[in-house]
């Protein structure tokens, strides 16, 4: 049985197109919810300490685990809440795979419509897309083997989906299955799009238009969108982008078996069948008892350690749920090993958390309301390169030649900010670079920011950054890009040395993930 996560990834490139910028101005990132979204508490009310989600929050800084955003609600209280700055609680966050936790509460809803039933035949909803003979292992699969990712495949099919000309449902229903549905956990992104194109097929809706409707407006979801295939049906298993409030309140409805405010939104009996565990995703090998990979999967939704079940995406998106507790914990942030993150909630948080109020403590509280309210990603200033900033300021840089045909760059300094244009040609790329402060604006840039999915992404043409520069030393002006929108951002370092300046590229995923490489080349260029 296989457990690997999605690796088709694309790179990034800077010459295709402009990037605009404005001001971002500071705001306190400890943050008001919605009205009544959900009521706030004091950490010790609700048997929580303050001092170690402080513990949390300082090792998950001090070993870089790329965290962006974080809540914790326990007895229905929101008890803690933190953005990184540039991101914001008023700001979507792409959710990759987390995504497939809200396809599953889609056929949730369908279900209990009637319009069809976890036992339902796969082939039976696409009689269209049907290859002349259909094999007996794909005439077995039924939906529950969809939502399980026990369709009995050897490999993920949806990289097979995304790169061919067909329709991708017709893809699916096409590849071989080799092993009896059921019997044989491999995760699967095909299959949840297979769940998102049945939602289509049954409602003539899109799962987002469908969600809107059961679940995304009585939670008061607002602002979701979502990748959509060539044939116009949403993604289902990624693509998704919602804001980290919005992960906490799926986190809440399945806590509270469906419902919302005391109103039934979802069936009890779904959310029950969704969390627990369905099938083993074991090793072959055997299990690991310390990998939260291997501890049963529900209906598109992970059991963990300590009993804990959870939605969750690549890079490190979270939504964790333990009733136990009575507690959701959601989690944005960038990192290549997940693992190490869960077990830092393991480690540091969940020993927090005790089984009656604490004694008042609010000397931790204050310095935890005001660790959450500084929080930030932002480079910090020195007081370098002063000399060569002078010499270079608002001169051209005429490029050599390079694959993504940059060929001249300028950096134009003032007291707030530096402003980058490299030229294509007669078009202008600007990048307003913000000193001591992130600036903000929009970019239209083709595969920008680097992204794990190959293939169609629409919903994310124009990217949301957050550009800031800082003197490394007196040669090196090193740019930050930080797409916060996605958990993605890019490091462009310019080295100036006799009137030559070298410009190099680093995707963050290059950095955290030593398997994604890197494509741009490096600029070379002389002062004209």
């Amino acid at each position: 049985m296989l457990t690997q996560r999605r690796t088709f990834v694309k790179n990034t490139a800077i010459g295709a197109a402009g990037i605009t910028l404005a001001p971002l101005f500071n705001q306190s990132l400890f943050a008001s919810a919605p009205a009544d979204a959900f009521p706030r508490s004091l950490p010790e009310q609700e048997g929580i300490s303050s001092a170690d989600i402080l513990k949390f929050i300082d090792f998950a800084e001090k070993k870089d685990l790329g965290l962006h955003s974080l809540m914790i609600i326990r007895n229905g209280k929101l008890v803690a809440d933190g953005w990184w700055d540039p991101y914001k609680p008023e700001l979507r966050h792409m959710l990759f795979s987390l995504s497939k936790s809200f396809t599953s509460t889609a056929i949730g809803f369908a279900v209990s419509e009637g319009l069809l039933t976890v036992e339902d035949k796969v082939n039976l909803f696409f009689p269209q897309d049907l290859p002349e003979t259909l094999s007996p292992y794909l005439q077995q699969m039924q939906v529950k083997h969809l939502l399980t990712m026990t369709t009995g495949h050897d490999r993920d099919t949806s990289g097979t989906m995304r790169g061919g000309k067909e329709p991708w449902t017709k893809t699916f229903l096409s590849l071989p299955v080799q092993h009896e549905p059921g019997t044989y956990f491999l995760y699967n992104s095909g299959a949840t799009y297979m769940l998102s194109a049945i939602i289509t097929k049954l409602t003539g809706k899109t799962a987002l238009d469908y969600l809107n409707l059961h679940l995304f407006k009585p939670l008061q979801i607002e602002g979701a969108d979502w990748e959509v295939s060539p044939q116009g049906i949403n993604t289902g298993a990624y693509g998704l982008r919602v804001k980290t409030e919005d992960i906490a309140k799926l986190g809440i409805l399945y806590l509270q078996n469906g419902r919302w405010k005391g109103k039934r939104v979802l069936s009890a009996d779904w959310v029950d069948k969704a969390t627990t565990y369905k099938v083993s995703n074991a090793s072959p090998k055997g299990k690991d008892e310390n990998s939260d990979w291997q501890q049963g999967y529900g209906y598109q939704f992970w059991r963990c350690q300590h009993n804990f079940f959870r939605g969750d995406g690549a890079m490190g998106q979270y939504c964790l749920v333990s009733r136990d507790l009575n507690t959701v914990i959601a989690i944005t942030s960038e990192t290549a090993n997940m693992q190490s993150e869960l077990d830092a909630v393991w480690d540091y948080l969940l020993p927090a958390f005790k089984p009656s109020p604490l004694p008042p403590d609010p000397a931790n509280q204050s310095a935890l309301k005001k660790k959450l309210a500084s929080l930030t990603l932002l480079p910090q200033q020195t007081v370098l390169g002063q000399n060569t900033q002078a010499a270079i300021s608002g001169k051209i840089f005429n490029m050599a030649n390079n694959s993504i045909n940059i060929n001249q760059a300028s950096f134009t300094f003032n007291k707030s900010a530096c402003t980058v244009i490299l030229k294509e040609g007669n078009f202008e790329h600007k990048i307003i670079c913000g000193s001591d402060q992130w600036v903000k604006g929009e970019t239209i840039m083709p595969n920008s920011p680097a992204n794990l999915v190959l293939g169609n992404n629409s919903a994310t043409l124009r990217t949301k950054v957050a550009a800031a520069g800082v003197w490394a030393d007196d040669k090196t002006y090193v740019m930050t890009l930080q797409y916060f929108e996605t958990p993605h951002g890019d490091t462009i370092t310019c080295v100036f040395e006799n009137n030559t300046v070298n410009i190099k590229f680093i995707n963050s995923m290059s950095v955290r993930s030593p398997g994604f490489r890197e494509s741009r080349p490096v600029l070379q260029g002389t002062m004209a």
